[in-house]
């Protein structure tokens, strides 16, 4: 009930704005604005068996980047077509638009419902940033939505779990091998009993999967047994 008040005294002070537009919303219960609910796009259609990438060919079952090599990963997916909602993750990320989440988490979570019947997660564990950009942001985003989701599902977020220990560069403009690079001792396991069967890492995009896997060799080397992802949005890979 605090955090339900707490968040109406928000909307009042801080208007809730569009996670698309960014314009503020016309009702107070709206998380999107009614001329954007037809521009994101949805993920659907065939897709990859493990990364969850739209396929090029109905008739494939992995996509380039997963026939060419391994992941650390079982499976994993994303509602949204990394393109549609580019703009709107760049300003959840680092404009301070933390209050995109509910619209975030709430569509994460009707499409992980079906993923997470079948996965029975312990646990929700979102990519750790370092420390330097945390504090320069105030907040990671990966975090902020596994939040969401968590009140959504009731799969408890863990953050105690995994660190980030070495500050990297973007990954962005990195091709596949260097993104390996960039990311070798990025993440420490920073508890000697993870006693957790099953975890679901989340992000909020997917390219090549070099950070999920990053975190779940780091994961697998702790003793946990079965490793997803869900990501918020997913790219089409380099």
């Amino acid at each position: 009930m605090i955090v339900y008040l707490w968040r109406k005294l928000l909307d009042l002070i801080f208007p809730r704005r569009c996670p698309i537009c960014d314009e503020v919303v016309g009702g107070t219960r709206q998380l999107i604005c009614e001329g954007c609910k037809g521009v994101v796009t949805y993920v659907t259609g065939a897709v990859c068996m493990k990364c969850g990438k739209k396929l090029a060919a109905e008739e494939d079952e992995y996509c380039y980047d997963c026939a060419k090599r391994p992941h650390y990963y079982k499976s994993g997916t994303a509602p949204f077509e990394y393109k549609s909602v580019s703009s709107a993750i760049y300003r959840f990320k680092y404009k301070g638009r933390q209050e995109y989440a509910d619209f975030f988490g709430e569509e994460l979570a009707k499409h992980l419902k079906g993923y997470l019947r079948e996965w029975k997660p312990d646990a929700l564990v979102p990519v750790p940033i370092h420390a330097s950009r945390r504090n320069k942001r105030g907040y990671n985003q990966a975090e902020v939505l596994a939040r969401r989701l968590s009140e959504h599902t009731g799969i408890p977020m863990r953050t105690d779990i995994i660190k980030r220990e070495k500050k990297t560069a973007p990954q962005k403009n990195l091709n596949v091998k260097e993104r390996q690079n960039n990311l070798k001792k990025a993440f420490k396991i920073h508890r000697n009993d993870v006693e957790l069967n099953t975890i679901v890492i989340i992000d909020d995009i997917y390219t090549t999967g070099s950070t999920i896997d990053a975190v779940a060799l780091k994961l697998r080397k702790a003793g946990v047994a079965n490793i997803y992802y869900a990501a918020l949005s997913i790219g089409k890979g380099l």
